[in-house]
């Protein structure tokens, strides 16, 4: 049996520049209603960068969210009707200094489908050419290149926790192995 929410009303209540909310009254499979609170997010690409040394390419940042600093692949946002690969080269020569003409597409992830509806496509990028990178003026990180093997212990041993690069790592040490 499929269980399907109908929206019954959707009110949003806030609009920034990188997410909307919404709250949805919803009716249940059981006829009773519900209201669910839904993060609207544009999308965003992340690029998972094997240099010719077989080491993966990583931005450290302080993410104010969490208040800590991370060490994730390249990622960001798409634009209005951008194309997520495009998307994918920009943002890896924008963090990194790194360009690549040789990306494939990973895999497909929503973030957290309980309350958002953000996608993140996710690539491999090969045969790198390394040039000067090139952060938005709010941007504050720093590359660094990591073995296969270092980050496998360093996701067991919780030093590396964001979702998008443990998903985009797993599936280019599965292939590339």
């Amino acid at each position: 049996m499929i269980y399907e929410e109908k929206t019954m009303k959707s009110d949003r209540i806030y609009e920034g520049k990188v997410l909307s909310l919404r709250i949805d009254t919803v009716e249940l499979p059981n006829k009773k209603y519900s209201k669910r609170e839904i993060v609207e997010h544009p999308g965003a690409v992340a690029v998972v960068a094997v240099t010719e040394d077989n080491e993966v390419v990583f931005v450290r940042q302080y993410r104010k969210a969490i208040e800590c600093e991370l060490l994730e692949i390249p990622a960001g946002k798409l634009e209005l009707n951008e194309d997520p690969m495009e998307c994918a080269k920009r943002e890896l020569k924008e963090e990194t200094g790194y360009e690549s003409e040789d990306m494939e597409l990973l895999c497909e992830t929503h973030t957290s489908p309980g309350f958002s509806n953000e996608k993140i496509y996710i690539y491999l990028a090969k045969n790198l050419k390394k040039g000067k990178a090139n952060p938005d003026e709010d941007e504050y990180v720093e590359s660094e290149t990591i073995s296969m093997e270092k980050i496998m212990n360093m996701i067991e041993n919780k030093q590396i926790t964001d979702s998008k690069t443990i998903t985009g790592f797993l599936m280019t040490y599965s292939k590339l192995k």
